[in-house]
């Protein structure tokens, strides 16, 4: 399906893939364009990590456990969904259901100028909140602490959804998860390649051009 026949989202106040002039000229050339948002990727993530390790030093009460720790994980969905994605990789996913009752999957990808140690710091989160989720999930089942397994599978769940939805995003939306996963890590090892030899040499590295696609 074309892209052009994707909706406009209702809450689009700036057109996606123009946020670039939007951008404070001020901060040209600074190591972070986006600072708040690159602070808000990680410290929601990493609050739900922290409050779920450290939460029985404060209450023996797992509600109220359960209750921050999903009120965080909720926060981290929506602020990387809706916002750190757009911004700092120019990278955005989402549904919408047609006329017909049909919902689809868009996976949105826009060329512009992307911090590198954002992108950096955005696909580090988005990898390795994961990664931890699922030790807890085996710390948990092995431990047989069965109420703490459905907070942990609540995680994986919220986690995987975004990620899996930005390397759809960044490798097209026609590409099965493992294809995509194996190019991912192909591209990563070519980028710091390119980023040696371009520091060494003193030239800029090459932008790429990522697919747009609608599932």
């Amino acid at each position: 399906m074309a892209s052009a026949t994707v909706p406009l989202l209702d809450d689009d106040t700036i057109p996606f893939g123009e946020e670039d002039e939007m951008r404070d000229p001020s901060r040209a050339g600074q190591k972070y364009t986006h600072p708040y948002v690159t602070f808000f990727h990680l410290f929601f993530r990493g609050a739900a990590i922290l409050i779920y390790m450290f939460c029985g030093w404060f209450s023996d009460s797992f509600i109220t456990s359960f209750v921050f720790v999903v009120l965080f994980l909720s926060a981290d969905f929506w602020t990387v969904k809706n916002i750190s994605g757009r911004l700092l990789v120019g990278l955005r996913w989402w549904n919408y259901v047609d006329d017909d009752g049909v919902s689809h999957w868009v996976f949105e990808s826009k060329n512009s100028r992307v911090n590198k140690n954002e992108q950096r710091i955005f696909w580090l989160g988005l990898i390795l909140c994961p990664v931890f989720w699922g030790l807890f999930f085996l710390f948990a089942l092995f431990g047989l602490k069965f109420k703490w397994l459905l907070l942990v599978m609540i995680a994986i769940a919220l986690n995987a959804a975004n990620l899996y939805g930005y390397v759809k995003c960044n490798y097209g939306a026609n590409k099965d998860l493992n294809s995509a996963a194996t190019d991912f890590v192909k591209t990563q090892f070519f980028k710091n390649a390119v980023d040696i030899m371009t520091r060494s040499s003193g030239a800029p590295p090459p932008t790429n051009v990522r697919p747009t696609g609608v599932v």
